[in-house]
């Protein structure tokens, strides 16, 4: 299977690719394939499917009191990967991240996807949130940086526990994310850009960016990464608006500043149809902008969004 660095280099246009969730626990994998079979006529070069943590959550016994128990919403990204992959041809890239997974965990996904034949990763920290299993223990990773050693020692053949791996073939090639606006937790956006070079250093591939709604911000930071010697390619993450309320849930949940042109537009609407329309309109005009200015490829956050991607990508592909 191609490697999405492979395929970004390659294309003879900027690569078309989307993120989908893992169905809840109980729903039907169809939910996916529904999403998968809507965009496939845009020739997606690779999709990636995301990592979620279990949670710490109150629960009413059935003798009427209240406990804490331990609950994941959704299946993990390792089989759904390979379903992908192996139904679609298409190369599949699942998150691994750090918060809510022990090391050994990460490890045995390791193992799993390589039996698999899945060799591509997006290597992530994860959100913050309520309290999860082994979250802040030494028993997990606290940053990207350490799962980025991790694979790394994995595929020179080295376990946790420092004995040597047989049959690691075809090592894995991952990418990492970015910060065009500074991250919430970043003293600087100096901060952000030393550790995306760190990150590229020690082995990422590609850089892919965290929703953001003003390509000046974009193309100002690959600008400053270029200067600064960072020469893999920055692959820019984009997602439609589709409810009125996003104007100020996405900004405050991502740290992702909304243009008073697009806020504005916003505000005019009175239902969610009408930001609907109003989030197409701005995607497109978002991502031709990106496409005349060199990105090499456009990457669709899809949650609630998969039939705008679908507009947008007609629009654009």
């Amino acid at each position: 299977m191609k490697r999405v660095i492979d395929h970004i280099r390659e294309s003879k246009k900027p690569a078309f690719s989307f993120e989908i969730l893992p169905p809840l626990k109980g729903n039907s994998i169809r939910r996916i394939y529904d999403i998968i079979e809507r965009l496939s006529e845009f020739d997606p070069k690779y999709i990636n499917i995301t990592s979620h943590r279990g949670e710490m959550v109150e629960k009413t016994r059935p003798d009427g009191g209240a406990g804490r128990i331990y609950v994941r919403k959704r299946p993990g990204s390792v089989a759904i990967a390979s379903a992908i992959q192996n139904k679609y041809g298409i190369t599949a890239v699942p998150h691994l991240i750090c918060k809510g997974f022990t090391k050994e965990e990460t490890e045995y996904a390791l193992i799993d996807l390589n039996f698999l034949g899945v060799h591509d990763l997006l290597l992530l920290r994860g959100d913050g949130g309520r309290l999860v299993k082994e979250a802040d223990s030494s028993f997990s990773h606290a940053y990207a940086s350490e799962l980025q050693c991790q694979v790394n020692d994995f595929n020179r053949g080295v376990s946790l526990d420092g004995n040597e791996f047989e049959g690691i073939e075809t090592p894995f090639s991952y990418g990492m994310a970015c910060y065009p606006e500074k991250h919430k937790e970043a003293p600087s956006m100096a901060s952000d850009v030393f550790y995306a070079k760190e990150k590229v250093r020690n082995g990422a591939a590609y850089l892919v960016t965290q929703m953001f709604f003003d390509n000046a911000k974009y193309c100002s930071f690959v600008e400053r990464l270029r200067s600064e010697g960072v020469s893999v390619p920055v692959i820019p993450g984009v997602k439609p608006v589709v409810f009125m309320n996003q104007a100020e849930v996405l900004p405050r949940v991502f740290g992702s500043e909304m243009p008073e042109a697009l806020s504005g537009e916003l505000r005019k609407c009175k239902t969610d149809a009408q930001a609907v329309e109003t989030g197409v309109e701005w995607c497109v005009m978002q991502c031709r902008d990106l496409i005349r200015h060199g990105a090499p490829g456009i990457h669709f956050y899809t949650f609630m969004a998969s039939e705008s991607v679908r507009r947008i990508a007609r629009e654009i592909y």
